[in-house]
């Protein structure tokens, strides 16, 4: 092998190992880059020269060449973040967002994701991610697009239905012979308590519930409204239902409870007489029947409205042990976040949750074929095959909200493959100066 060959191998080291270094320094450049992947630098040797001596032909390496740049889509450690719209993937998936430019799909690990002026959900260069809207039938759209989120939307109010009502009533209370008394309703009863419900509009009533002692082990029930809420014509609402002064309630419900001797309610007796006990349809609950509650704001009429009673007679005080009615008040979109199946929901003012949309995720068979098109972007070609795209959790890998994919470059790796790198660019530059150097002496042959 000539000189001039010894000479070109020292070159192609000094120029694979300057490339080496380009590598290197892109990972480290890239420590803090979010969803990165390491490069690693793969080198393959030239095609030798064949000589021949007394032993036969033999060959001599002609340098070396840079075969491959590949990226190790190994999985990054994922960082906690206080936003809720910062995702990470645990698995081999990608994002997929829509470059609003040129309309073509990309893909990318990096999950810093916000809602834009329009209520778009995007990357932070703009690009719209996709997925699975919600219908408004209430079911994901089957073709992805891109994911917006209506941020001035409001969720209507729903109307109660049950009021499910857990109270003791003191055992040792004095029996009120008198009655309850519709214009006297505190005093003549032995203990009240007040329950919120929700109209179809999501307007607040309050609706009050008085238990009058009648006898021993026996109660009477009064349910009452203010009359100012609802329409008080005759029928539903009889004269004696409706009491005098400023303050006026209307009775909406009536009727008496029966307590075995350890204090356990034994039956129900409502306003028409019925009676009920422990083997009758949806024990224990009592109706306000429908008409008796005919809000005069517009809501619809709802009816009819049970309350669940679950009453005991101890001989301990009277006491509401918990009141809960279903139904809720309107509300705005106050908050969006996505759980661990990729769903992005909607929070109301009103504490109600909506789910708006899905992610879609992305996977590739080849992904080192993958083309690396800068701010955290990839592309797919034909090297990386076919994109195949599901909802997490269904091959594609696993959505973390209120995280990050940090990067997975080593800095103590890449340092020690940069002092490797240096090391053996110092000894191809000798290859060249000490080949220089013989040729040098081989100039001098003729002085």
């Amino acid at each position: 092998m000539s000189l001039g060959g010894a000479m070109n191998s020292g070159i192609s080291g000094l120029k694979s190992f300057s490339n080496a270094m380009g590598v290197i320094g892109n990972n480290l450049a890239n420590t803090n880059t979010i969803g990165f992947k390491a490069g690693r630098t793969l080198f393959s040797d030239l095609i030798p020269t064949n000589v021949s001596g007394t032993g036969g032909t033999s060959q001599i390496g002609r340098g070396v060449s840079l075969s491959v740049v590949d990226n190790i889509f190994s999985q990054g450690s994922l960082e906690s973040s206080s936003s809720n719209l910062d995702l990470a993937i645990e698995g081999s998936g990608f994002f997929i967002v829509r470059n609003p430019d040129s309309l073509a799909n990309n893909y990318s690990r990096a999950g810093a994701f916000r809602l834009n002026e329009a209520g778009y959900l995007v990357n932070p260069e703009g690009h719209i991610v996709q997925g699975y809207p919600r219908s408004t039938t209430g079911n994901f759209a089957d073709l992805t697009s891109d994911i917006q989120i209506n941020t001035r939307s409001f969720v209507s109010g729903e109307a109660s239905s049950m009021v499910d009502l857990t109270t003791n009533l003191n055992a040792n209370d004095e029996i009120n012979t008198g009655g309850w008394n519709i214009n006297d309703p505190i005093v003549s009863s032995n203990f009240a308590t007040t329950s919120q419900v929700f109209d179809s509009l999501g307007n607040t009533h309050l609706i009050t519930t008085y238990f009058t002692k009648t006898g021993v082990n026996t109660w009477e029930y009064n349910q009452t409204v203010p009359a100012a809420d609802i329409a008080t014509t005759d029928p539903p609402h009889a004269p004696e239902d409706i009491s005098n002064g400023e303050n006026a309630i209307v009775r909406v419900a009536t009727g008496s409870f029966e307590f075995d001797s350890s204090g356990l309610l034994s039956r129900i007796v409502d306003e028409a007489g019925n009676e009920f006990d422990s083997n009758s349809l949806n024990w224990p609950n009592v109706t306000i029947n429908e008409g008796k509650l005919n809000w005069i704001n517009g809501a619809t009429n709802n009816l009819p409205l049970d309350y669940k009673m679950n009453v005991t007679q101890f001989a301990t005080d009277s006491k509401v042990v918990t009141q809960q009615a279903d139904g809720y008040s309107s509300g705005y979109l106050s908050d969006v976040s996505v759980d661990d199946e990729g769903t992005i929901i909607g929070t109301y003012s009103n504490g109600e949750s909506r789910q708006l949309a899905k992610l879609a995720l992305a996977k590739f068979s080849n992904t080192n074929g993958l083309e690396k098109l800068g701010k955290n972007l990839y592309a797919a070609t034909i090297a990386s095959g076919p994109v195949d795209i599901g909802t997490p959790g269904s091959g594609v890998g696993k959505i973390f909200s209120n995280a990050l994919e940090q990067s997975t470059v080593d800095i103590a790796e890449e340092f020690t493959k940069m002092i490797i790198t240096q090391r053996s660019f110092q000894a191809n530059s000798k290859t060249i100066t000490t080949t220089d150097e013989m040729l040098n002496e081989v100039i001098n042959l003729k002085r």
